[in-house]
């Protein structure tokens, strides 16, 4: 099934959503799509919508601004983690649930942490693909992926011409037949300031993998983060999500008390 949201600045969001069997004493899930992905891509394919439907879950997935079925604008001043955590904020006013559990993957752990922040019906919180560098720097690490190259990755006319170390985000905007100049206006517009990790207080896991060159030591993440358990999965940053171990391991924390 899916819906649509509007939002504040005007933009139409799509969201997706799941259910079978659905139990309704259990909390919905919420999911949080990483940078140049989108909802299905990030997570119905790598079988965690599945996973979480086949224990009683009813599971939404938006697709955040610039991506996906939702709007792409290319100014700049449509992005922002700040501005998509307030988009989550309308997508559980949408659930009509009282509380909700939350995960959020690299760009969309960065949105989740400041929606947990704000929004006491988020209940249960895991953080994937992110790690010191949400502590350090205050987001997505920019150290080891700077916003300027990755725009102007996304930009350039023949990916021939992409830097090594940009070319991921450059193949998988390609694949996903992303809007390009969208994903730079919201890498120019990526969340700098320090998240405010004091202000979560539920339970939350830090979901890492083990080769992931924008999650290393997440363990300072987990520190940070009120009696946060730290998770690792064989992978990368753009395998990890797929790894049996990711689905497993966010299926049973979802599940737990």
């Amino acid at each position: 099934m899916t819906g649509e949201l509007r939002t504040h600045d005007g933009l139409t969001l799509r969201y997706w959503s799941w259910s079978r069997d659905p139990d309704d004493a259990l909390p919905p899930v919420v999911l949080l799509h990483g940078f140049a992905a989108h909802a299905r891509l990030n997570w119905e394919g790598p079988g965690v919508v599945e996973a979480l439907v086949a224990r009683g879950r009813r599971v939404y997935a938006l697709d955040a601004r610039g991506h996906g079925e939702s709007d792409r604008p290319h100014d700049d001043t449509h992005y922002g983690e700040s501005l998509m955590a307030r988009d989550v904020r309308l997508l559980i006013d949408r659930t009509g649930a009282d509380h909700v559990h939350v995960a959020g993957y690299s760009m969309g752990a960065v949105v989740a942490v400041l929606a947990a922040a704000q929004d006491t019906r988020i209940s249960r919180l895991v953080v994937g693909g992110i790690g010191a560098g949400a502590v350090e720097v205050g987001g997505l690490d920019t150290r080891a992926m700077p916003p300027e190259l990755v725009s102007a990755a996304l930009t350039a006319d023949d990916a021939a011409d992409v830097p090594e170390r940009a070319r991921g985000f450059r193949l998988l905007a390609d694949a996903s037949g992303a809007d390009r100049h969208a994903l730079a206006a919201q890498i120019r517009a990526v969340h700098r300031d320090a998240l405010p990790l004091d202000r979560i207080t539920v339970p939350t896991m830090v979901l890492a993998g083990e080769s992931d060159p924008l999650a290393v030591r997440p363990r300072v993440l987990a520190d940070a983060i009120r009696g946060a358990e730290l998770v690792m999965v064989p992978g990368d940053h753009l395998t990890a999500v797929r790894d049996p171990g990711f689905a497993g391991s966010l299926t049973r924390f979802f599940a737990e008390d």
